[in-house]
């Protein structure tokens, strides 16, 4: 896919940018949240077994990085090359069309988060938090969830007049869903009417698998939090398309 490779090829002359935050930010939170926080809180009890807050914590850190690339490349970095780089404008000059230009965008923002998840594993491993090999299935879990993380980002994309707009996708959109989705605390400790909500975000399904994954609570009933990102991503993908298509062709 020529744009896919086209966007690895500028990822691979400023990798060291992008290598450092998926190697840093699992640090900085785990420092954070499991000596600081972590101490404070104990063990929380999941699948009825007590656990310690930092392995609690540390799958949801791998859901939250998991949105955030894809996200924000299917947002921000989408929206500079397709209105001030002009580079959605120059392929299209190409036998390209808008169709497989907007699927080469949201399959690497999906890459992308496939990339930062293989690099935080690295750091996290260290802790020995993550059990192997079922930990191994966080990578292509991380494809699934960037491709409807990049798919609704890419949605929003369209819709915006100015990339100043984002600020109301990640206030109203982004920001619930990191503080709302079971990610440091169960989402048991909120309200019936706030758990039956939070049902409603990607990110609780994601960070549920991302969780039953990372700590090797195996268990069929997953796949409904798989299908629930397929079917997310199955409704935002054609919608973005359609969009884009409406915003590129005038």
């Amino acid at each position: 896919m020529k744009v896919w490779q086209r966007n690895m090829t500028v990822y691979q002359k400023i990798w060291k940018i992008n290598f450092l935050p998926p190697l840093l930010e699992p640090l900085f939170y785990l420092f954070a949240f499991g000596a600081g926080l972590g101490a404070l809180v104990g063990s929380i009890m999941y699948e009825g077994s007590a656990i310690s807050y930092i392995g609690y914590i540390a799958p949801a850190l791998v859901s939250i990085n998991i949105m955030y690339n894809a996200f924000f490349e299917n947002t921000f970095a989408s929206f500079v090359r397709m209105y001030y780089q002009k580079t959605f404008d120059a392929m299209l000059a190409t036998p390209l069309s808008i169709e497989e230009i907007i699927t080469g965008e949201i399959v690497w923002g999906a890459t992308k988060s496939v990339i930062a998840t293989a690099i935080m594993l690295l750091v996290i491993s260290f802790f020995g938090i993550i059990h192997y090999p079922a930990g191994f299935l966080l990578l292509p879990l991380a494809f699934v969830g960037g491709m409807a993380f990049g798919s609704v980002a890419m949605f929003f994309t369209a819709i915006m007049p100015s990339i100043d707009s984002f600020n109301l996708p990640m206030f109203l959109f982004i920001t619930p869903m990191f503080l709302f989705s079971g990610t440091f605390f169960p989402l048991e400790n909120l309200p019936l009417w706030a758990q039956k909500a939070a049902l409603i975000f990607p990110l609780t399904h994601l960070v549920k698998l991302c969780r039953a994954v990372g700590l090797g609570y195996l268990d069929a009933r997953l796949l409904l939090n798989v299908l629930y990102l397929i079917v997310f991503c199955a409704v935002f993908f054609p919608l973005a398309l359609h969009r884009m298509h409406k915003r590129l062709i005038k």
